[in-house]
């Protein structure tokens, strides 16, 4: 089993098209067709045509991506797409090989096709090591590390990971399975990371282990209370659905006033606590 990083865009513009359209794509735009290429020199020689003004290094980084991309990822591999539009993973495998399209409504041109599993696995989900893996800043990556590849899988299966099977990463009695050469696409090769995204989630994830249940609730009455406004929360037990009363004013009775319902959770909210909170803003 391998498994494979490949983004949506530096801002995760091309998402809801990969999504809907079952495919993983790169738009690196001016990089021509390449399924003619038999090597990932063939892949530097088109783009050096292509980009007579770039220097190597930056076509090297560029041609390994695309090689691994075109003939690296096989059928039946695991894609993740770690979301910018949401606070979730995409877990699909891969059913097709690599094509190029002249012409689609994303603009993305060179594409594989996906039988996307999930679309929905929470970061908080994702042990810290993982997510590490994850916020590598190449478009296509390889995941190695740690046992990633099976614990993708098992996510993609139960909906959280299960943490690597040993330390080496593979199961007792088994060898572990030579590394091949992608081209330096590989978790462990990566130096550049999404260090937005890395803070994000060790924030989150701090939010989640120290602020459980009530202590969320006075953790949002402070962040209004550092917006100006003057809060107060029921006492522990039944409330109502409301968690925090917020106005401006000394007495909290200017407008805007602000009614709150907190949800202390890792996983995504379902139908009934968006039911509950309609309930609670028209009462209220």
């Amino acid at each position: 089993m391998r498994a494979w990083i490949v983004r949506a865009g530096a801002k995760g513009q091309w998402e809801p098209w990969a999504l809907e359209n079952g495919c993983v794509a790169v738009s690196f735009t001016g990089v021509p067709d390449l399924s003619s290429a038999q090597a990932r020199e063939d892949v530097f020689e088109l783009l050096r045509r292509s980009f007579p003004e770039d220097g190597e290094n930056r076509l090297r980084n560029l041609a390994n991506q695309l090689w691994a991309f075109r003939s690296g990822i096989h059928q039946g591999d695991l894609v993740v797409l770690p979301l910018k539009t949401r606070s979730v993973i995409a877990i699909g495998r891969v059913s097709g090989d690599y094509e190029y399209r002249s012409a689609n409504e994303s603009g993305c041109r060179h594409v594989r096709r996906v039988e996307w599993l999930r679309d929905d696995i929470p970061r908080s989900a994702i042990r810290q090591d993982l997510l590490y893996s994850l916020g590598a800043f190449l478009t296509v990556c390889q995941v190695k590390r740690n046992d990633g590849a099976w614990r993708i899988e098992q996510t993609a299966l139960t909906g959280s990971d299960p943490g690597a099977r040993t330390p080496q990463g593979t199961p007792a009695g088994e060898e572990p399975a030579a590394d091949t050469d992608e081209g330096e696409t590989s978790d462990v090769t990566a130096v550049a990371f999404d260090i937005e995204q890395q803070a994000t989630d060790r924030v989150r994830t701090h939010l989640i282990e120290t602020f459980a249940g009530y202590r969320m609730q006075e953790l949002v009455a402070a962040v209004l209370e550092a917006e100006g406004f003057h809060c107060t929360t029921p006492p522990t037990g039944a409330d109502g659905g409301i968690d925090v009363l917020a106005g401006t004013g000394p007495l909290g009775l200017g407008s805007p006033r602000i009614v709150v319902q907190v949800k202390s959770e890792a996983q995504p909210v379902g139908a009934p606590v968006v039911q509950q909170l309609v309930g609670a803003v028209r009462q209220h």
